[in-house]
């Protein structure tokens, strides 16, 4: 196994999560994804997405914005630093 994919898979989930939302594009409020939207490109369960974003907005990593009175989450630019980080 490669160093890099044993220290990915020893990441906390919710940082998995983070750089899922940074691979399908949600890095600024233009490209917001959501939950929906997020759980179609993820294959991921509503319920776990929302105590994902839930941490990483608390964390500052995701904000939420609302249009049309959905909301839509996307990455700060802390979080686009700390999935940088991850691969470096």
């Amino acid at each position: 196994m490669s160093s890099s994919s044993s220290s990915e898979s020893s990441l906390p989930e919710e940082f998995r999560f983070l750089c899922m939302l940074h691979n399908i594009g949600a890095t600024t409020s233009e490209h917001s994804f959501s939950i929906e939207e997020i759980a179609k490109w993820t294959s991921m369960e509503v319920s776990v997405i929302r105590v994902h974003l839930r941490r990483l907005i608390e964390m500052g990593y995701v904000e939420a914005t609302k249009v049309n009175e959905t909301d839509r989450y996307y990455l700060t630019h802390s979080g686009i630093r700390k999935v940088l980080s991850l691969y470096s």
